[in-house]
């Protein structure tokens, strides 16, 4: 009989796509650290959190396969370069093996390539020599679709490891022809991230559909709870029918 590759996946397979967020500025110690062990039951990819909050999930995450992920010139990317790469070695210094930063978008919109790609570029090399990797956000909400073309060419000619689309603190999240036109314009080398408005399991695998790799969600819970009982049916297995994201975090 042959075998249906379609029934291939497993809740392993869905962790390791997720980036569990705790970013909202409201958050204590105490759900920074409840993120952490939701984070190492599920073995999601990554908590990603505050940059006040790399001690904590370097504390928590240890010798897991869990990695420490943090946010640099968050959430509005405006930041001068020289912040944005003390920002990273700080993170890295404490711990971060994982750096989401937000390029700068007003410099973006006004044309300015050559100073988007050189901030890119020092936070990349800041990111490898310390053996973390660099996903670039583009804050896709606020960019026209050559500028978002124009963002992924740039990340992956500085030497960025992934290219994000949202904060998930913009005017809207990700959306499932920003992944495509993100994919179609990077190559394989390069990763792709959705986040901001991926809530549930069929918009996780909707992601996937269409080429992201990772997710960043705060809803880890709940999608690891729906990938868990599909399992158990038969039933989890990749999407041809798209669902749409819809808004942030």
């Amino acid at each position: 009989m042959k075998e249906d590759v379609s029934m291939a996946l497993t809740p392993k397979d869905i962790a390791a796509m997720l980036d569990h967020s705790t970013l909202q500025p409201w958050l204590t110690e105490d759900d920074i650290r409840r993120g952490c062990e939701v984070a190492l039951k599920y073995q999601t990819a990554s908590v990603c959190a505050r940059p006040c909050d790399v001690p904590i999930l370097s504390e928590m995450l240890k010798g897991s396969p869990v990695k420490v992920c943090t946010v640099i010139g968050f959430p509005h990317g405006a930041h001068q370069t020289a912040v944005k790469v003390t920002e990273a070695k700080q993170a890295l210094a404490e711990g971060c093996e994982e750096l989401d930063m937000v390029l700068n978008i007003g410099k973006l919109k006004h044309g300015d390539a050559d100073y988007v790609e050189n901030e890119i570029r020092q936070l990349a090399e800041t990111a490898h020599a310390a053996g973390a990797i660099l996903k670039v956000i583009l804050e896709t909400c606020y960019l026209t679709e050559e500028e978002k073309i124009l963002a992924c060419h740039l990340s992956e000619k500085a030497g960025a490891d992934f290219v994000k689309t949202s904060t998930g603190y913009g005017s809207a999240g990700c959306t499932i022809e920003d992944l495509k036109l993100m994919r179609a314009n990077v190559s394989e080398a390069i990763r792709i991230k959705g986040s901001g408005g991926i809530r549930d399991l069929d918009t996780v695998l909707s992601a996937r559909a269409v080429g992201a790799s990772r997710c960043g969600v705060s809803a880890t819970e709940k999608i690891m709870a729906e990938a868990e009982k599909r399992y158990a049916e038969g039933t989890l297995k990749e999407i041809e029918d798209l669902k749409e994201m819809s808004g942030g975090y």
